[in-house]
């Protein structure tokens, strides 16, 4: 009987061109590694948060891009029919390589369907795991179908989970957590879990204005969080949580650190040995609030004793950190992850990973 491995990997992106984001090319390497075989292999992937089949968000456009980054053709299969694509595959010449369309057109996905998950796996005889990204989500082509094949872990999903386990391990000093972006609500989970493990947590981006509104400053008419506003206050009680000094206003509104606090966060950046963050500290998209997202690249890239785990789609993005993707530091983790980062991160549970680990261990 040939194999079939189905894999799972993240294609949700909005960055043009293709080819140059994170997630693709984390998605391509290891696609490249497995159609060196004769196996053949079945890409699974979601984009966007359609209701339906929506032809904007169609993996089609994927196909060429995806023969070009792994060497071998890509062909595009549609999923309206799931019985029609599994006689297709079976027919197929070994190491064919097939992309199915957008597993969220699919009745069910979203929700965890042992039904979609049995059908899904008669596409294949194993499974692999490696979206990151969306394994916090219950969905069927990351949980519910592991009851129905044999399934592992793929290398990006393990290099994620070692690279994010540094941060409870506390095997480094000084362990420094910085925490930016639009929300604190989103990072506050945390902050909380690894408060006692850093010595030091820097707080930027509209995500601080909720501490500095909770520690009676006026912010005016910046963004924050009113809901947050006693959490906040309950944090600042710990020594080891810093918040911003001076700002970089538009108006009535704080779009940015200002550059002492840059300052003093690069020289706590320089000196750490391990380092966690997710969120820019401003604005960056505009180049005059970009300053503080940039002295805290430059600060983290110039400290090479460091290990340095860095997410979240926004802080990704920032000025400075494309070129990381296509010439990646040794000492420096780029996640896939956002929310799977955070919600790791938090220690909450994980309903797409625990499944694939679960099957590991009992290997």
């Amino acid at each position: 009987m040939d194999s079939t491995v189905l894999i799972r990997v993240n294609l949700d992106i909005k960055e043009k061109p293709i080819a140059k984001s994170l997630r693709f090319n984390a998605a391509a390497a290891e696609l490249r590694k497995i159609s060196k075989t004769n196996n053949k292999v079945v890409i699974l992937s979601h984009r966007g948060r359609p209701d339906g089949f929506e032809k904007s968000l169609s993996l089609k456009p994927f196909t060429p891009p995806l023969s070009k980054a792994i060497g071998r053709k890509v062909v595009f299969l549609d999923n309206a029919d799931l019985k029609k694509a599994a006689e297709n595959i079976k027919k197929a010449a070994k190491g064919s390589v097939f992309l199915l369309e957008n597993v969220r057109f699919l009745d069910g996905e979203t929700k965890n369907s042992s039904a979609l998950g049995r059908e899904l796996a008669k596409l294949g005889t194993e499974f692999i795991s490696d979206d990151f990204a969306t394994s916090h989500r219950a969905d069927t082509s990351l949980s519910a179908i592991t009851k129905f094949l044999p399934s592992k872990p793929g290398n990006l999903l393990k290099e994620e989970i070692k690279n994010l386990s540094l941060a409870f391990k506390k095997s480094k000093s000084p362990f420094v957590l910085l925490i930016g972006g639009a929300k604190a609500k989103d990072k506050v989970g945390v902050i909380r879990n690894l408060i006692r493990k850093v010595d030091l947590v820097l707080v930027g981006g509209a995500a601080a204005n909720t501490f500095l509104k909770a520690r009676g400053m006026d912010i005016k008419d910046s963004l924050y969080e009113p809901e947050m506003l006693d959490t906040a206050k309950q944090l600042l009680k710990n020594k080891k949580l810093a918040v911003p000094t001076d700002f970089t206003w538009e108006e009535d509104k704080i779009l940015d650190i200002g550059p002492q606090t840059a300052k003093l966060y690069s020289f706590y950046l320089r000196s750490a040995k391990l380092i966690v963050w997710n969120g820019p500290m401003g604005m960056f998209e505009k180049k005059r609030f970009a300053c503080g997202t940039n002295a805290i690249v430059k600060a983290i890239f110039s400290n090479r004793k460091a290990s340095a785990v860095i997410g979240g789609g926004e802080t990704v993005s920032a000025l400075g950190l494309k070129n990381q993707v296509q010439h990646p530091k040794p000492n420096i983790f780029l996640s896939t992850g956002g929310g799977a980062m955070l919600d790791f991160l938090a220690g909450e549970k994980m309903a797409g990973l625990e499944p694939v680990l679960k099957q590991l261990k009992k290997k």
